[in-house]
């Protein structure tokens, strides 16, 4: 198990020592990164050779953090190790003339750190923490150039997307406790009933919102604000990852509703965000509404009942998204924008980059043999299994077409125009981790039918949907190529680059929402406030009250017996002399008196 947790404490060390030292940030991130790789790979081996390690560490009381390295967490383990490490290998070059170094790749290597955990989490203790330490980095990160105009607003508006929809989380956790008595995510799992159904909603606002799903996808293009290597990170084996993995994961928990709930929320995504990506006029926001889209492809595996189809694409997006993203950089770079406008012929500028782009974009669209072929027609054909493939499969069918065609507008606008060779600081570092991704992009392939047999499970196939898949993105690459994107919308145009903005967009779905919550939350708070106020005067003026009667009732009445007494005293000690004559006569005087009143019969006895 101690080797499994270097993939947490590596990076963790890293970015310990980078907000320490405050120098030489990349050289440590890239140590930090390779080792949590190399501690990843060595797991990975370990567990095909049937090794299974688990850990408890001190939490909570009753509540322990549990780490677990089964076949499913060590190879997602390994896909983040191997995003995280390459794309930092290309940080170092596109950061070259950056400032702000520490904080990037403090905050890049706690992302990976938290990430790792999140994986690995045998709690749900560990992965709810994991979970909000990603969020919180995610809106660091994206807000790291935040003295640029928008850029703390984009921030802020990916933070309360997620936040809002991490309630889900919070919500599922407490219902799944309460039932079975235990944080263990494997314990928990056997939940039946109402309370599984209403647990699998919970998980899948929560990855909804992680993983852009509609109608909560609408951050996702506006955190393209931030340095691209963030973007690549967050897209492929990060933040908006985590709402598939957590899908994934949980999947024998769900039952057949909720699973086609997932599914259809997928499928619909596929086809919005699609939309969205055909629509797009630059570069990042276009790869970044893509993002979306494909996860939407995950839902619908995992709606399918398919969790290793979902996981194969996960692993095979990861490799591709990750390329494109790392390629769109160079072009940032070479052009200073993202815009297809200023990057009209940046490929026929840059071609060794052009051409790792057309491999990445073409393995998006399911060209074969490239490794999208492969993890796509496992979606294709376990969505084609289903039981709900007549509602599924449709939604899954114009998601693929309009993977291809957003692929062949993105290359065709990259194509076309003037050719320049422009300077590009850091080449090297970058080209290295991008060459490598490419290729792991186009060649990733080969691996997911041994990935699937280390889960235990068969990735599905189905000759015929394949075929059908590599139509689609036949036609839809010359589509995108050669159409305008205008005419290929269609009245759907404008409706697309506002977002689709379902209920009113950021605004309906979580400003407004939010602004109505924090209202009737301070009204709450003053009502509190006010009522605790009273109680206090209340108490106070009885308190006063009561004093009062001490000081007047009590008190008087104490002091007048003790006046009353004192005069009595006084009084008696006017006859009480002490001087034995004084008192002898005066009772003899008494005693004539009263001999005298029974003489007349004034008295009688």
């Amino acid at each position: 198990m101690t080797i499994a947790a270097l993939t947490i404490l590596g990076p963790l060390a890293a970015a310990t020592v980078i907000l320490l030292l405050r120098r030489g940030a990349s050289a440590f991130a890239l140590l930090g990164t390779g080792v949590a790789l190399f501690g990843a790979l060595v797991t990975l081996v370990r567990v095909s050779d049937g090794g299974r390690y688990s850990a408890t560490l001190p939490g909570l009381p009753d509540l322990p953090l549990r780490l677990v390295v089964n076949p499913l967490t060590a190879v997602l383990a390994t896909f983040v190790a191997v995003v995280s490490f390459f794309v930092m290998v290309y940080a170092v070059g596109y950061m070259k003339e950056e400032g702000g170094k520490p904080r990037f790749f403090a905050g890049m290597s706690l992302f990976a750190a938290a990430m790792q955990a999140l994986v690995v989490a045998g709690d749900w203790v560990l992965l709810l923490a994991a979970w909000e330490i990603i969020g919180f980095l995610s809106f660091l990160l994206i807000g790291f150039y935040y003295e640029r105009p928008g850029v703390g607003g984009a921030a802020m508006r990916a933070f309360l997307y997620t936040r809002s929809a991490d309630l889900g989380l919070y919500g599922a956790i407490f219902v799944l406790i309460s039932q079975t008595g235990t944080s263990g995510i494997r314990a928990t799992l056997d939940v039946g009933g109402t309370a599984a159904i209403i647990v699998g909603l919970f998980l899948l606002l929560a990855a909804a919102g992680k993983s852009a799903q509609a109608p909560l996808q609408g951050w996702l293009q506006s955190a393209m604000v931030g340095p691209t290597p963030v973007s690549a990170l967050l897209h492929s084996a990060t933040l908006v990852a985590a709402g598939a993995i957590l899908l994934i994961r949980t999947s024998p928990l769900l039952p057949p509703p909720v699973l086609l709930v997932v599914g259809l929320l997928g499928g619909v995504t596929a086809i919005v965000s699609g939309l969205i990506a055909v629509g797009e006029g630059d570069l990042k926001r276009l790869l970044a509404a893509s993002t979306s889209s494909q996860y939407g492809f995950m839902l619908l595996a995992v709606g399918a009942g398919s969790p290793v189809a979902a996981t194969v694409h996960l692993i095979a997006h990861a490799a591709m998204k990750s390329s494109l993203f790392l390629g769109a950089g160079v072009f940032q770079h070479a052009r200073g924008s993202t815009a297809f406008g200023d990057l009209e012929g940046a490929g026929r500028g840059r071609r060794w980059t052009f051409a790792g782009f057309v491999l990445a974009g073409l393995a998006l669209a399911g060209v074969p043999p490239l490794s999208g072929f492969w993890s796509k027609d496992a979606v294709l054909a376990a969505v084609f299994g289903s039981a709900h493939a007549w509602l599924l499969a449709p939604l899954l069918l114009a998601g693929t077409l309009l993977t291809a065609v957003y692929v062949g507008r993105a290359l065709a606008l990259l194509w076309r125009g003037e050719g320049r060779d422009e300077r590009v600081a850091g080449a090297g570092w970058m080209g290295a981790g991008l060459a490598t991704l490419v290729v792991l992009a186009a060649t990733l392939g080969l691996a997911l039918e041994p990935l699937a047999a280390l889960l235990g499970e068969e990735v599905p196939k189905d000759l015929l949907v394949a075929g059908l898949g590599i139509v689609l993105a036949l036609v839809g690459l010359p589509l995108g190529w050669s159409v305008p994107a205008g005419r290929l919308l269609g009245p759907l145009r404008g409706a697309a680059g506002r977002g689709f903005r379902f209920g009113g967009g950021f605004d309906g779905l979580v400003a407004r929402p939010a602004m109505e919550i924090a209202r009737a939350l301070d009204a709450f708070d003053r009502g509190i406030h006010a009522l605790v106020l009273g109680v206090g005067r209340g108490s106070l003026a009885l308190a006063d009250a009561t004093r009062i009667s001490d000081e007047r009732g009590i008190d008087g009445l104490i002091s007048a017996l003790v006046r009353g007494t004192r005069d009595l005293g006084g009084r008696a000690r006017v006859l009480q002399s002490g001087l034995v004559h004084k008192e002898l006569l005066l009772a003899v005087a008494g005693g004539a008196v009263l001999l005298a009143l029974l003489a007349l019969g004034a008295v009688t006895l």
